[in-house]
């Protein structure tokens, strides 16, 4: 019986410890909501839109957030007292080094150092802290500003490239290995029309600046101009995809993982087989071409080391470039100047001066350490180029020597593209990752990325589309879908 009791009374002194243990939880609970002056209770109990699962991990976040200030100050209040300490002593010193006759000079410099010292450090911890805290919650601002809305399946294999129609009605453009190109509805994802012309792999897609014809490079060593009439549908409503998220997991995806595609989007739409004009004068591939303002010249890059000009409207061959020394990887032209940029794997870009018939200039851009896989311009004076060495550099076409900013990554860049409004860059990355940064190169957030969300495989190209209200910024990627996102731009710049 002693045995007995005694386990009883030990079994009664655990439950009063348990017990007093969740008393001072939920006294602490109580207390953290008091403070906050938003009680769970009556935050569960006020009528929201949000869902309850959202709703719980924003209170989550603000609690985290919370301690987080909390500890800083604690951190601050030792500081200021080793502030305090500091001063103490070096006033004492003072008299004893006042009567080593020392000046008062060098004790004040020798106090402005240490105390500017703990300053730094108080500065230090402060910043270490605050952003540990921004980027426990980045993904989720980053949702809240970057939300998919429209996804475009219907190819048969990886979309190389895509590209946003200048011209009424604006429709989306999409090239792949599959040998096609496809237009589609951008509110509705519906495929409009379907090109194809090419017997080979379609690797860019650009539209005419003022006429409803699209330049298309393919892998058959020729560049075709082809007219294209389509109708919009009736756009149907959008359906809200960002209560899909559950979070930014890292999820490795194989082909099983892709989207079943049988092709029945692409059948179904009208076909164009015969292009207005065949451009025919490269040895190679044929992997970009683009429109020279105006519309009546066309350039275009291939594997053959050159690029070349065309009068669109008699297929004559005006300049052929020359001067890399590897394959060209990309080309891209000035929106209202008569200027070309071209990427190659010799790590270099180089830009081609048309505006003076008599003079093509050229002048050479050397700065990455592997292929330049895309270089475009900006508003301005500015080019946006991005490499394979894992780095995307903006320079200023008056002063080719060094960039006037870097951006450094953790994988490949290919075809990067720049919001010449908002002066945004979009990255689109070989580990599957779209980011956003400024020109100055600060990041500014990241495209969703799960399980549910974005793209399976390595993203190859970005566009984007400043005037549409539904989308503003196309991916496209190997895993044969073009994605459709709508991004908070006030919101975005605001953040930052």
């Amino acid at each position: 019986m002693p045995t007995e009791s005694a386990s009883c009374s030990t079994s009664r002194q655990a439950k009063q410890k348990r017990k007093s243990h969740s008393l001072s939880i939920r006294r602490t609970n109580s207390s953290e909501q008091e403070r906050t002056g938003l009680p769970r209770d009556m935050l569960e109990g006020q009528d929201s839109k949000l869902p309850s699962s959202v709703r719980s991990t924003l209170l989550e976040l603000f609690g985290q957030i919370e301690r987080e200030f909390e500890n800083l100050y604690i951190e601050n209040l030792e500081l200021r007292r080793e502030i305090d300490t500091l001063n103490e002593r070096l006033a004492a010193e003072g008299q004893a080094i006042d009567g080593a006759e020392l000046s008062k000079g060098q004790l004040k410099t020798k106090a402005s150092h240490s105390t500017s010292q703990l300053s730094q450090k108080l500065k230090t911890t402060y910043k270490a802290s605050t952003s540990k805290i921004v980027s426990s919650f980045k993904t989720t601002t980053s949702r809240a500003v970057c939300q998919l809305v429209k996804e475009y399946i219907g190819h048969r294999d990886g979309i190389w490239d895509v590209s946003v129609a200048r011209t009424q009605p604006v429709v989306l453009g999409t090239a792949s290995a599959d040998h096609t190109a496809l237009l589609w509805s951008i509110e509705t994802g519906r495929c409009l029309v379907k090109y194809a012309g090419h017997a080979g792999s379609v690797n860019s897609i650009k539209f005419h600046p003022s006429e409803q014809l699209a330049l298309t490079a393919s892998g058959d060593q020729t560049t075709h101009v082809w007219r294209y009439v389509v109708q919009l549908p009736t756009p149907q409503p959008v359906a809200d995809t960002s209560q899909q998220i559950s979070g930014e997991d890292e999820v490795e995806c194989s082909d099983k993982d892709e989207p079943d595609l049988d092709g029945d989007m692409a059948s179904d739409c009208p076909t164009v087989r015969v292009p207005l004009t065949s451009l025919k004068s490269h040895q190679g591939v044929v992997i970009a071409a683009d429109w020279l303002v105006g519309g009546k010249q066309a350039v275009t890059a291939s594997w053959d080391r050159t690029a070349n000009l065309y009068d669109v409207e008699t297929s004559e061959l005006v300049h052929s470039l020359t001067g890399h020394d590897q394959e060209l990887t990309h080309c891209c032209t000035h929106p209202t100047q008569r200027l070309v940029v071209t990427s190659s794997r010799d790590t270099t870009f180089r830009l081609w001066d048309f505006r003076d018939p008599s003079i093509h200039s050229v002048n050479v851009f050397q700065g990455h350490t592997d292929t330049v896989t895309s270089a475009v311009f900006t508003v301005g004076d500015n080019v946006v180029s991005g490499s394979d060495d894992r780095t995307v550099k903006v320079w200023d076409l008056k002063n080719m020597r060094s960039p006037i900013a870097t951006i450094r990554t953790d994988s490949a860049i290919n075809r990067i593209n720049v919001c010449v409004g908002q002066k945004i860059i979009a990255l689109p990355h070989d580990n599957r990752q779209v980011r956003l940064f400024d020109m100055s190169g600060v990041r500014l957030a990241r495209l969703p990325r799960s399980s549910r969300q974005g793209h399976r495989r390595m993203v190859c190209c970005s566009a984007w589309s400043e005037d549409h209200p539904v989308c503003n910024l196309f991916t496209c990627g190997f895993d044969r879908q073009a994605i459709g996102w709508n991004i908070n731009i006030p919101a975005l710049l605001q953040e930052k």
